[in-house]
């Protein structure tokens, strides 16, 4: 195998795994940014993967190809909807933040699985015949050796996912709603001050979170496993969350976290394909993501540097 080949397999399959987590991660950015730490990044791509399976099984005749692209839009309402069980235990009722996250991850994959077996009278819905496939960039496929590389059948959604970590970093740091945001994550009683509503940005950083979070649900579930079962996201959330951590809490930090963890989850589906790793026994590849997750959250989390008020309850009357 030529090392052009090995990585235009690398790169692609890198691409196909990050999107969901760039996304997800990005949205736990938006949601900590503001104060609410949430953990429930895995119940909510869970939730946003079941009903864009079940959107696309139902629609994939009428809206055809652009069926997968209608079950992200529907992935993320549903997410963000499922967040606002988050935002109000958080925010209205001043739950513990952790506690509230680790709900979301169990009510989930319970309650798709519940809703699998009513619908289907199965533990698992049918494979799905709309999927995102491999992409041509048109003219820059033909560009010897970079195009074979980078543009040909590679994964639209990974050059999208990376785009928008660049779209939410302007956001968050060059907007008059990304200022609001983060100081309400830094300083909530100053921003009160100044006539900033806290309780509404917390609420606003919570649910774009979980319509991000729904959209890297619904990406994973239409890309990776083509179907829906309780084990179809197991993990994705908790290292979308390791890379929100790693990536400092910036969107395009949190993008290029996405990307490593992605090649880590890739190499340990192709890992056999690639000549360096054909010794490499395949458990050792499963793990490796899991293990990395582990490192990286042992390593950098005392080093990085969260919002202040981050997971910090605000009370107005204070």
């Amino acid at each position: 195998m030529s090392i052009t080949t090995m990585l235009t397999l690398m790169v692609s399959s890198m691409l196909i795994y990050s999107a969901p987590l760039i996304f997800t991660s990005i949205g736990g950015v938006f949601s900590e940014r503001g104060g609410v730490v949430n953990v429930g990044l895995e119940g909510i791509m869970v939730m946003g993967a079941f009903s864009g399976v079940v959107f696309n099984l139902e629609f994939a005749q009428d809206l055809g190809a652009l069926t997968p692209w209608f079950a992200l839009l529907v992935g993320g309402l549903v997410g963000a909807l499922f967040s606002l069980i988050h935002a109000v235990a958080t925010i209205h009722f001043r739950a513990d933040h952790v506690v509230s996250g680790t709900v979301l991850n169990l009510m989930a994959p319970a309650l798709a699985v519940f809703l699998v077996k009513v619908l289907y009278n199965k533990g698992q819905t049918d494979n799905l015949t709309q999927t995102f496939g491999r992409f041509d960039f048109p003219l820059l496929a033909n560009i010897p050796v970079i195009g074979d590389i980078f543009f040909k059948s590679t994964s639209l959604l990974g050059y999208l996912a990376i785009a928008f970590s660049f779209l939410a970093w302007f956001v968050l740091f060059k907007t008059r709603f990304g200022l609001r945001l983060r100081s309400v994550g830094e300083h909530p009683q100053a921003a009160d001050t100044l006539g900033i509503n806290v309780y509404k940005m917390r609420y606003l950083g919570v649910v774009i979170s979980g319509f991000l979070g729904g959209i890297g649900g619904a990406i994973y579930a239409q890309s990776i496993s083509v179907n829906f079962s309780v084990t179809t996201i197991v993990g994705p959330g908790f290292i979308a969350l390791a890379a929100m951590i790693f990536g400092k809490w910036n969107p395009v930090g949190a993008m290029l976290s996405s990307l490593f963890f992605g090649l880590s989850q890739s190499l340990a589906v192709i890992g056999s394909q690639l000549p360096f790793l054909q010794g490499v026994p395949a458990v050792y590849l499963q793990i490796a993501p899991y293990l990395l997750t582990i490192v990286v959250l042992a390593a950098f989390f005392g080093k990085a540097v969260a919002p202040k008020a981050d997971g910090i309850n605000y009370i107005k009357s204070k």
